[in-house]
């Protein structure tokens, strides 16, 4: 077995204490940022990871939805809107980075992907048809279950501007999403936590029998994974967002 490194046994130290389940989120953010504060030179992503108890090989049982984080990402989003003359000015004056039609759709089949994000109206869906083979592989493809599909595009633009996230259940029925940057206060980190966590518990699909959330995990980019106890996470939720 090969040794600890210094970072690792520094690491090992400052967990102590966290092996079982965790039943406070924000004691296991604040966990987080301490371990980082130590370990790490750059301004790590905090991730919360779910299990869901669900079996995605039903078409009943996905698991698919957006939220609006409240402390946002601590990123700069940029979102480009596919629509025609009134919808691409809106979409522009809300603070699009990029705005149009056919012109827009020429630039991305050249290659174009200066974006994070790409909504469109539903009269421009039928010409974004032709570059579903290379959106679609990097989750770039609109879809009216994620709002990115509406004639609200002032909105669309202004929640993605904002913090808005998608979460979507993987083939192992895993959710992995981003909420915040360890450099957040662990108030903020909290917020965007809880309201995830209620986005996730609301989306429970009706045919999911037994325990929905299996595990969570909040970790960072290159630190190490806290469990939280599962069973406290609706009641911690309930408590923080009243």
């Amino acid at each position: 077995m090969s040794k600890l490194t210094k970072k690792q046994k520094k690491i090992a130290e400052m967990m102590e204490g966290f092996a079982q389940p965790c039943t406070s989120a924000v004691d296991a953010i604040k966990k987080l940022q301490e371990v980082a504060k130590e370990t790490c030179k750059f301004n790590e992503t905090v991730e919360c990871h779910m299990a869901l108890g669900i079996d995605v090989k039903h078409a009943d049982q996905q698991v698919r939805s957006t939220t609006v984080l409240p402390a946002g990402l601590g990123k700069t989003v940029r979102v480009c809107v596919i629509a025609k003359g009134v919808k691409a000015t809106e979409a522009k004056e809300a603070g699009a980075d990029e705005a149009g039609a056919e012109e827009v759709i020429e630039k991305i089949a050249g290659g174009w992907f200066e974006f994070d994000t790409l909504i469109a109206t539903p009269d421009c869906m039928g010409m974004l048809g032709k570059l579903g083979r290379v959106l679609g592989p990097k989750g770039l493809m609109p879809n009216p279950k994620t709002g990115t599909v509406t004639l609200d595009v002032a909105k669309a633009v202004k929640d993605a501007k904002a913090g808005k996230v998608e979460f979507r259940a993987d083939k192992q029925g895993m959710i992995h999403v981003p909420i915040g940057k360890v450099q957040f206060t662990a108030d903020d980190l909290m917020k965007n936590y809880v309201t995830l966590a209620d986005a996730v518990l609301i989306a429970k699909p009706s045919t999911s029998k037994g325990v929905y959330l299996k595990s969570v995990h909040l970790t960072t980019t290159m630190g190490p994974s806290i469990k939280l106890d599962n069973k406290n996470v609706a009641a911690e939720v309930k408590e923080n967002l009243q």
